[in-house]
């Protein structure tokens, strides 16, 4: 299949364009490289545009016959999205509507949306399950529920063939070393470790030490980012073969608390990082945990890397590789610490 992928020259879409093409289909990235890189793009073809300008959608579909769309463009920082909430419904959920009418003005029926634990707050039960009710805490988690009731609306009304893959903590790097986490400013919990151990700076704040957990930081779900990507071509062929479609959990079903992520990557890295206690921040449920039998049972997927040893250290295999990894200092906001606990 020839398959558009929204931002796809990010971290988890350029994942999975490499594995579509591994599995013998033809990626088409588009993605206006606000967050992604160019050198992510590497499995098939770039178009430098944007879901929400007409434009550029029709340049994707112009003397082509897409098959499906993998949709990852999107903000993503939880914080921001509280911030500047209309900024985060006009792109995630503005900018969908447009690729998906785009999509079925041409005839393209198969979409896999990412989305993510965020659209369920605080859990009533762990591991989570996908009947779970949808209190989302915040914008960025709102959008991605709101688009999940449009593909339902628009598989009912015009018979759209959906998944919505629910990422608990993507984490890890590809094996071979040629794409991985990055972004800038970095945010999330295992870079900003890496980033630490390999400069030899710190701190690296742990928000919140006082939850209800054997050691009170946040316990969270890690999966890597390779088993994603395969997830998410699992769910393009399911769809293409008839098979159900709706929402998939994907994560290992067990977590990690923030203070055992900093012992392992200290235990992989053989450095020692130094950290810093700080308040809790909002919107921070104690415990996210994945059910993710139904993704198992229908798609047939199974992770592959199943322990966080091995997740941070084919992280830290790719971070030691980029050029000027271990030199200049990383930017710091000592006065906004940026928030860790994102997947």
């Amino acid at each position: 299949m020839e398959v558009l992928v929204t931002g796809g020259a990010g971290y988890i879409g350029a994942h999975a364009c490499k594995r579509l093409f591994e599995r013998g289909h033809r990626p088409l990235v588009l993605d206006n490289l606000s967050s992604g890189r160019p050198e992510f793009v590497r499995w098939g073809g770039l178009i430098r545009g944007d879901t929400r300008r007409p434009e550029d959608l029709a340049a994707c579909f112009a003397g082509r016959r897409i098959d499906a769309v993998m949709h990852f463009a999107a903000f993503i920082e939880v914080a921001e999205s509280v911030a500047a909430p209309l900024k985060y419904y006009a792109n995630n959920v503005g900018g969908t509507i447009a690729l998906l009418e785009a999509a079925l003005a041409h005839g393209v029926r198969l979409f896999v949306f990412s989305s993510s634990a965020a659209v369920y707050g605080d859990p009533e039960t762990v591991p989570i399950p996908e009947g779970h009710p949808l209190r989302p805490k915040n914008p960025y988690g709102r959008t991605k529920a709101v688009v999940e009731e449009i593909l339902a609306d628009g598989g009912r009304a015009q018979g759209l063939r959906w998944a919505a893959l629910r990422y608990f903590n993507a984490a890890g790097a590809d094996p071979g070393g040629e794409i991985g986490e990055r972004h800038e400013p970095e945010s999330h919990l295992i870079p900003r470790l890496l980033e630490a151990a390999a400069r030899g700076e710190g701190p690296v704040f742990v928000y919140g030490t006082d939850y209800p957990t054997a050691d009170g930081t946040c316990i969270r779900d890690y999966i890597h980012v390779n088993d994603l990507a395969e997830a998410h071509v699992l769910a393009l062929e399911h769809l293409a073969a008839g098979g159900a479609g709706g929402a998939f959990n994907l994560g290992l079903g067990r977590g990690w608390s923030v203070r055992e992520v900093i012992r392992t990557v200290a235990g992989v890295t053989g450095k020692r990082l130094e950290t810093r206690d700080a308040p809790r921040r909002p919107g921070d449920p104690a415990v996210l945990v994945a059910d993710c039998r139904r993704a198992m049972e229908l798609l047939g997927w199974r992770p592959r890397v199943r322990n966080l040893e091995e997740i941070v250290a084919t992280a830290w295999n790719w971070h030691r590789g980029r050029p000027g990894a271990c030199a200049a200092p990383m930017s710091r906001e000592n006065d906004a610490p940026p928030h860790p606990h994102r997947r």
